[in-house]
């Protein structure tokens, strides 16, 4: 009788990867709403619901133009932004941690653990992103994108530096305690750093070219000019960002690396 290695074992690696992450977003949504919640109909509530009451705040004590550009497509551009990478970071920085026992199975890694909840919430702020923008759609606030693979592109990039703010964190808040009550602080000075609430062309140009050294305004103002197109100024780099993505994402899985024996010393 021969021994045959279980079915699991003769998957392609990316098949492997792909059922490991997906049975970790199944297990998220049920630990994190239920087996009798809406699931996902409300991890892309949440969102929605915030977006929505930021939009009729705004329309109440702002006028409906500011600078030339229409008051909801230019909040819900930026918020939906702003919660897109505030939530990867937040509910990355205690992933491993509140995981740890999983790391036990062989088949799943820490990068499983992480991959799974960014996913989740980039499935999530989309969906929700969708369902504004087609609201707002159908108020008249906002016509169809001008440039549709900017659009995504810009979503894409953003989502991808998200995560690497996300695994660069979580890395140091394993390796740092301090970090957990550093990071949530941090977050907020992303709010003005990011250009969600302003766009860059509003700047003095002088401090404009400092302000774009930033990544996190490159993707946003790359998403603004796909829903605006050529009416509205907008400054990016897509190269930059995406450099940036890179850098991010690797020194995240550096941190991670380097901290997981930490972890499981615990």
């Amino acid at each position: 009788m021969t021994n045959r290695p279980p079915a699991f074992a003769i998957l392609s690696p990316w098949t492997r990867h792909t059922r490991v992450v997906g049975a970790l977003m199944m297990r998220e949504l049920i630990t994190r709403y239920g087996r009798r919640g809406l699931g996902f109909v409300w991890l892309i509530g949440e969102p929605l619901l915030f977006c929505l009451g930021v939009l009729v705040l705004w329309s109440v004590i702002r006028p409906d133009y500011e600078h030339g550009v229409r008051l909801g497509p230019f909040v819900m551009t930026g918020y939906m932004a702003l919660l897109l990478f505030r939530h990867q970071i937040g509910f990355s920085l205690a992933a491993l941690q509140s995981n740890i026992g999983l790391l036990h199975h062989r088949a799943v890694t820490a990068l499983h653990i992480y991959a799974s909840r960014n996913l989740l919430e980039f499935l999530g702020a989309t969906g929700a992103f969708v369902v504004v923008y087609a609201i707002l759609m159908t108020l008249g606030q906002v016509s169809l994108p001008h440039d549709w693979l900017l659009l995504y592109f810009g979503w894409i990039v953003l989502g991808l530096m998200g995560m690497g703010l996300a695994l660069t964190l979580s890395g140091l808040a394993v390796r740092f305690e301090v970090m957990e009550r550093i990071v949530p602080l941090l977050t907020y000075a992303l709010i003005p750093l990011s250009g969600v609430f302003f766009m860059a062309d509003w700047l003095p140009p002088a401090y404009r070219e400092m302000f774009l050294l930033i990544p996190l305004p490159h993707p946003v103002e790359m998403i603004r000019a796909g829903v605006f197109g050529e009416f509205v100024v907008t400054h990016y780099d897509p190269v930059y960002a995406l450099a940036w993505c890179g850098i991010l994402n690797l020194l995240g899985l550096a941190l991670l690396n380097g901290a997981k024996d930490r972890v499981d010393a615990e």
